[in-house]
């Protein structure tokens, strides 16, 4: 049984809905599962926008062969080849001998590299940027979308009707779950998060990559009516809204004044301190603070949420003379993610020879770009005392008062 969505006119969502999978990527936590997005258009000619991966093959080939209604299928054009949207291209050329494959220098490359069998006379047409192609009464031009997040990623536009076929550019986490379009949820209460942690875990480190396509899209905003990702809703209702939340990710900006408090505590007295500056900050009349275990909390939200303050201090334990692992881990993720411009403070914990705080100074201060470290390290020996309660005040203080500076 078929389960498709009309997009606009004569253009179809026939994708799918993954709840199975545990992690994207093998690495990051979907609980609320993913969608792979592919459309289909019914012009003079039929054309299909990217497959899917096969863990939804049966869904999408009987969502495919719904829309054509025994219509060959002329085309398909491939904006990325990432096998979770590249996986089914076999199978569809396999029931449809007659299709031609459209796609960049580099796409083809890649197709072979997987070993998918696009071989034959004039079965593939090789298109580069600002060309144009017409299917018949829509015409679409391509604009390429390097590391975004891959090499060989393009973009679409149907100059025609104005959707933009975005490949992994405005993705999301999540399951449509027969929701497809952006204003048909809450987006900012039950979808932003995991916008976020999306484009800050998969594309977050090419932050500049994103901003040359953003540039490009700016000289085409006008006729941009829908952006049709390849995962998580389509937009077609208040499109600078969510080109504003990734001009903002892709500049490393906070979209929060706040406080993200990261600790790490093996025996609680860590875990003490944490609570104890959070509550001295919301005290204080900061009302934006958020605070997570590293070890109970996986990397990727706590790199989205470090994506979302302006401010984060790290607590840490003593480990081996060294940083606690899970916050080590946090540290690494941060720099091949590309973060900048924050402001962080550090609270460390030993029992007879603290040296967490230093270690991770060391790291924010030559290992990461553009962060600015407060001078009011928190050293606590084994658990909180008079002395150390004080300092954490004197923390909460500091961080109140530059948070409000910015």
């Amino acid at each position: 049984m078929n389960c498709v969505r009309l997009v606009t006119d004569d253009l179809y969502w026939v994708g799918t809905n993954e709840h199975r999978l545990a992690l994207f990527e093998n690495i990051h936590p979907i609980p609320r599962g993913v969608s792979y997005n592919s459309y289909l258009l019914l012009d003079k000619k039929t054309v299909l926008f990217d497959t899917v991966d096969w863990a939804g093959g049966r869904q999408f080939l009987e969502n495919v062969e719904y829309v054509l209604d025994g219509r060959p299928l002329d085309y398909l054009l491939i904006n990325h080849l990432e096998p979770d949207h590249a996986a089914s291209i076999d199978e569809i050329l396999v029931r449809h001998p007659e299709t031609v494959v459209i796609s960049n220098e580099k796409a083809f490359m890649l197709m072979h590299q997987f070993g998918f069998h696009i071989d034959g006379e004039g079965k593939t047409i090789e298109v580069s940027e600002g060309d144009t192609f017409s299917f018949g009464d829509h015409t679409v031009t391509f604009v390429s979308a390097p590391m975004v997040h891959w090499p060989e990623a393009m973009v679409t536009l149907d100059v025609t009707n104005g959707v933009l076929f975005s490949a992994d550019a405005f993705g999301t986490f999540g399951a449509l779950d027969g929701k497809l379009f952006a204003d048909e949820v809450d987006f900012d209460k039950d979808w932003l998060d995991e916008a976020r942690r999306y484009l800050t875990n998969i594309v977050g480190k090419y932050g500049p990559h994103i901003q040359a396509l953003l540039g490009k899209a700016s000289a085409v905003l006008d006729k941009i009516k829908i952006v049709a990702p390849l995962h998580g809703p389509v937009w077609r209702t208040d499109l600078l809204y969510f080109i504003d939340k990734y001009d903002k990710w892709s500049r490393y900006e906070p979209e929060e004044k706040g406080v993200l408090i990261i600790y790490a505590s093996m025996y609680g007295n860590t875990e003490a301190a944490a609570m104890k500056l959070a509550s001295h900050l919301s005290e204080g009349g900061l009302n934006k603070v958020a605070v997570y275990d590293v070890s109970s909390t996986h990397v990727s939200y706590l790199i989205s949420e470090t994506f979302k303050y302006s401010h984060v201090v790290i607590a840490s334990v003593t480990y081996n003379l060294g940083i606690f692992p899970p916050i080590h881990n946090y540290l690494i993720d941060m720099k091949a993610l590309n973060l900048q411009k924050r402001t962080f403070a550090v609270v460390e914990n030993g029992s007879w020879a603290p040296k967490a705080g230093d270690l991770i100074e060391e790291f924010l201060n030559e290992e990461l770009k553009e962060m600015t470290v407060l001078s009011s390290r928190v050293t606590v020996n084994s658990s909180l005392n008079e002395s150390s309660g004080r300092e954490l005040y004197e923390l909460a203080e500091a961080l109140i008062e530059s948070v409000n500076e910015e």
